[in-house]
């Protein structure tokens, strides 16, 4: 079914939820490396080159019997967003609120948000800035295969372009999705993370474990509570006044 050129997506969601266990057992395996996740994955799920069975994924991962989930998690990151904008204003990493149209702004908060939640490591080389790792708006003379070929780090990845945007991993697209939908996109990386088993990069490490317990609401293990990610969080609570 997950192969047909059309499959109905009710069909897929039902089966999806059938196979929940034993798909989560083949994706978690020790067997599969980063590096070969996407392939594997989409050789045998094709069905997750369309965000919404990924979202749904991320549905089932964190409070599978909560079906407003995805609406409750959308809620949390527009609250969290907001606030956001005003401490990248107090961390002078972002200019003040403006009526920039709806990309121009989800796309400053994207290359924003690691400065706002840094983590303490060096760059891979040939990554300009963190951000890169998350997001990447394409110029005009750029060609995105060629792009994702030279990309340093193995990450989920929103590719800006003149008409959609691309969601790649490592060097393979995944999905495309309309520019409109753009300020679901962090939502959209977080639910890829989640649902091919990925590793966050250390240079997002503490921005991605943020995200993790104040949008997702999923703790972390405590040997990924680092002193980075207590010092941060703890700046951001301060701000935010909790």
């Amino acid at each position: 079914m997950y192969k047909r050129p059309k499959p109905n997506k009710e069909a897929v969601a039902q089966l999806l939820d059938l196979e929940f266990d034993a798909r989560r057992a083949f994706i978690n395996s020790d067997t599969l490396r980063d590096q070969d996740r996407p392939a594997n994955i989409l050789q045998a799920y094709p069905c997750f080159r369309e965000v919404d069975h990924v979202m749904d994924e991320l549905r089932r991962i964190l409070d599978r019997s909560n079906p407003d989930f995805i609406f409750d998690l959308k809620t949390r990151w527009e609250s969290f967003n907001s606030k956001a904008q005003f401490y990248g204003v107090f961390k002078k990493v972002l200019g003040p609120p403006t009526t920039q149209d709806k990309v121009t702004r989800s796309v400053a908060m994207m290359k924003a948000l690691p400065e706002m939640f840094p983590s303490p490591v060096a760059l891979p080389k040939k990554l300009g800035h963190a951000s890169e790792a998350m997001v990447h708006v394409l110029e005009p003379t750029e060609n995105p295969t060629t792009y994702l070929q030279r990309r340093p780090v193995f990450s989920p990845v929103l590719i800006v372009c003149d008409n959609n945007c691309m969601l790649a991993i490592g060097s393979t697209p995944v999905t495309t999705f309309p520019k409109e939908n753009i300020d679901t996109g962090v939502l959209y990386l977080l639910a890829y993370y989640y649902a091919f088993h990925l590793t966050y990069p250390k240079c997002i490490a503490t921005l991605l474990s943020i995200l993790q317990t104040e949008v997702l609401q999923d703790a972390i293990h405590d040997r990924d509570a680092t002193s980075s990610y207590k010092k941060t969080l703890s700046e951001w609570k301060k701000f935010i006044g909790e």
